[in-house]
């Protein structure tokens, strides 16, 4: 079982349109909602794949009963703890280029009694799971060490830990040893503090954030793949050149399929290279998808893992 985390949960409105470009207008040939946050797109992916998951988020205000809606029928078990305020919603535009635009709001802020009941929740989420997935920004109230205790909590109770967020919480949640820190290029950068540009960069940076504490670490590059700093050392991972269409989303699926193919027992390198087969081939697909197994597959083949010596 794979429980994941959405304490900052949206409802996603993506809007395709023939084209984006500065000053001018575009026209909208779709509009579509869905719901949206990192751990509930990591539990939709794998759901997808045949794994086993259980969504632990909050819900609050006439966006949370929407997105409840949006939520019935999606094939897995949802613990929806209640909040006062209305969650979030969020606006992705992007055009037949791949050019793309996210706007997203902050959040309902948080009081400590409801932060309380998240931590109940997910304390009886953990029984019996093997992975806990810690995604996505935290709203206003909620402290950024939070991401960090619940990595305590997962190891008392011998579960694995998969930290995908950025800034202060990524800080403090890598310092809390999780199992794998799944950062991508531009928040590695800010917790760095320097520009990865090159090769050399990338390797060095992803070292340099396994050194921080986690046992390992996913640093996603994009369309450039992505680059793992495991125990038995790095490795880089090539996908092949592809049509981007919208790459919003990607990284969710990078991590989502990672630990899926980490929960059937796969090595790391494996793993990483299904997460990097899935990011680049939802990237093909038009507004904020996720490829499908078989559309996976057929990416994960051509996908090259190299070795640094």
């Amino acid at each position: 079982m794979i429980v994941t985390l959405t304490i900052n949960p949206a409802i996603d409105r993506i809007l395709s349109v023939d084209r984006l470009a500065f000053e001018d207008r575009a026209y909208i040939n779709s509009i579509r909602q869905s719901a949206g946050g990192r751990g509930l797109n990591a539990s939709n992916v794998i759901h997808s794949f045949g794994g086993q998951t259980q969504a632990v988020l909050i819900s609050g205000g006439a966006s949370g009963k929407r997105l409840e809606g949006l939520l019935e029928g999606c094939g897995f078990p949802i613990v929806l703890v209640p909040v006062k305020n209305s969650i979030r919603t969020n606006l992705t535009i992007t055009d037949k280029q791949g050019l793309t635009v996210n706007l997203n709001e902050v959040g309902p802020a948080l009081t400590g009694p409801e932060l309380a009941k998240v931590e109940r929740a997910v304390r009886r989420a953990l029984d019996g799971a093997d992975w806990l997935m810690l995604c996505g920004s935290t709203p206003p109230g909620v402290p950024s060490s939070f991401y960090a205790k619940m990595i305590g909590l997962a190891r008392q109770k011998k579960v694995k830990t998969l930290l995908h967020v950025g800034g202060d919480s990524l800080r403090e949640g890598i310092e809390a040893r999780p199992t794998v820190a799944t950062p991508n290029q531009p928040e590695a950068e800010r917790l760095l503090g320097r520009t990865i540009l090159t090769r050399a960069h990338s390797l060095e940076a992803a070292a340099q954030l396994r050194a921080m504490g986690p046992e390992s670490v996913v640093l996603s590059l994009g369309s450039r793949g992505a680059v793992g700093a495991f125990p038995d050392g790095l490795i880089e991972v090539m996908p092949p050149r592809v049509d981007a269409v919208c790459p919003i989303g990607a990284g969710d699926a990078l991590t989502a399929v990672f630990t899926w193919s980490m929960s059937r027992r796969d090595n790391l390198a494996d793993a990483l290279r299904w997460g990097v087969a899935a990011g680049t081939a939802s990237s093909r697909l038009p507004g904020m998808s996720f490829a499908s197994l078989a559309q996976t597959e057929e990416v994960y083949r051509q996908v090259e893992v190299r070795r640094v010596e």
